[in-house]
């Protein structure tokens, strides 16, 4: 199909689309769109670009620059199982590159168990509550993890789980915003990385976050290299001075120097190249720019850093929610508003193609059937069928369609996506990988300065 084809096409399912145009919030579906003439290319392409700026998506800006000698650290800590309390998983095992910083999987499966991503098992069917999220691009998200339970504001503050125990002290060593404090808490968590025994960071409470940093850097002011490594990536201060955060912030800085992309053809499209987009992507790009899609995916990265209900079922160990605490309230386990319950970051659309399966705990497989979802969203709810879940997940559903439904977001009322829109728009993700961001494999160290295992090799 030509370009003036798909554009007619798209001008007579645009006005057709009930409910998916909202007429104080996004432009009008018919706008912009050149009849189909000789010149339509240049003016539908103009089109695009104005749409793109009305939205606020701009090319992605360039992450800071990370130091060599910090880079190097932060990938050795991220790959080593030093970090776990057993010593027997790394923060990589559920972010493989491999698997695009992903592990494939609707839950990980943390500390305990044996494999790599879909092969992963856990002796005792153990799961972690939540999806893997991607690594891409994290210098553009001020809130992290799918309840932004770690954050920076506009003012520079952080707010994290950890309270006062996150001190001035440490948050001055932080270079890169949110991401520096991304290593911190995986490491507290008992499933994920601590475990509950057998080790001298599960034997302390829960509470003291300090204790088990303190320990961390113990552990690895052990190792001669470790000490060595941490000196180079921050000169001047010796290794007897530094904390937790000085890992954290290495972690932080490896995850920007090596997983931030800014080279898609949506950003040469964005910065002139006409023909970055094929004439199917460049029309999915207008669908997705007219309809409400880009109402909460815009901004560089696709995303407006809020936290949205979008009707996803629940299943899997829960957050310690509702009558049996196999529920996930979300964002509401953080700021304790009922308005939050069930609202999870949105999420960044870059690579998206590459990330599956989506959803806060996994529950849609495939980008086409992601986006599938937002039509009738509260039918696809309550029609969720888990028997298209890994076994020992098809039993966990949890039947609380009516209490999510009664929080949808409302930009998702009347929304019918057409089963040829749901192609364009699917089509246009495509435009907004990375090339660079499906080879990864360059990312993992040959080995780590513990000598365990280095997972993915």
């Amino acid at each position: 199909m030509n370009l003036r084809h798909l554009v007619g096409a798209i001008a007579a399912a645009a006005v057709g689309l009930t409910g998916c145009a909202d007429a104080s919030n996004a432009p009008d579906p018919t706008a912009r769109i050149a009849p189909p003439t000789a010149a339509v290319s240049d003016s539908f392409v103009d089109a695009v670009r104005q749409l793109a700026a009305g939205r606020g998506i701009t090319p992605m800006p360039r992450a800071a620059r990370v130091r060599p000698a910090l880079a190097r650290l932060g990938q050795a800590l991220a790959f080593d199982k030093v970090l776990s309390g057993n010593r027997d998983i790394s923060c990589m095992t559920c972010h493989l590159p491999q698997l695009a910083t992903g592990d494939a999987r609707h839950l990980s499966i943390g500390q305990g168990a044996t494999g790599l991503g879909p092969t992963r098992v856990h002796p005792a069917g153990a799961f972690i509550p939540r999806n893997a999220p991607p690594l891409f691009n994290l210098s553009a998200l001020p809130a992290l993890f799918w309840d932004g339970r770690v954050a920076m504001d506009a003012h520079g503050q952080f707010h994290t789980p950890a309270g006062e125990q996150l001190t001035p002290d440490m948050t001055r060593v932080f270079e890169f915003g949110a991401a520096s404090a991304i290593g911190l808490f995986p490491v507290l968590s008992r499933e994920e990385m601590r475990a509950m025994g057998g080790n001298e960071l599960a034997a302390i409470p829960d509470a003291d976050n300090r204790a088990m940093w303190s320990v961390l850097m113990r552990r690895l002011g052990d190792i001669p290299e470790y000490r060595r490594l941490f000196e180079a990536a921050y000169p001047g201060t010796p290794f007897k001075r530094m904390s937790f955060a000085h890992a954290s912030n290495a972690i932080g800085g490896f995850f920007l120097d090596q997983f931030s992309f800014t080279e898609t053809p949506w950003d040469r499209f964005l910065a002139g190249d006409d023909h970055a987009l094929s004439a199917e992507q460049l029309a999915g790009a207008q669908v997705f720019l007219t309809i409400r899609c880009s109402l909460c995916h815009n901004g560089p990265a696709f995303t407006d850093n809020q936290f949205h209900n979008v009707a996803v079922a629940q299943f899997g160990p829960g957050k310690g929610n509702g009558p049996d605490g196999r529920d996930d309230f979300g964002r509401m386990n953080v700021t304790g508003q009922l308005a939050d319950q069930y609202t999870f970051r949105t999420t960044p659309l870059r690579n998206v193609e590459l990330t599956a399966p989506y959803g806060h705990d996994g529950a849609i497989t495939d980008l086409r059937g992601f986006i599938d979802h937002y039509s009738e969203s509260d039918l696809k709810l309550r029609s969720f069928d888990p028997t298209g879940l890994e076994p020992l997940l098809q039993g966990s559903l949890v039947l609380n369609f009516d209490a999510v439904l009664a929080n949808r977001d409302t930009i998702l009322n009347g929304v019918v996506l057409p089963a040829a829109l749901v192609d364009q728009l699917t089509t246009f993700m495509t435009a907004l990988t990375d090339p660079r961001a499906r080879h990864l494999q360059r990312t993992i160290p040959t080995r780590v300065p513990s000598g365990l295992p280095v997972d993915g090799r």
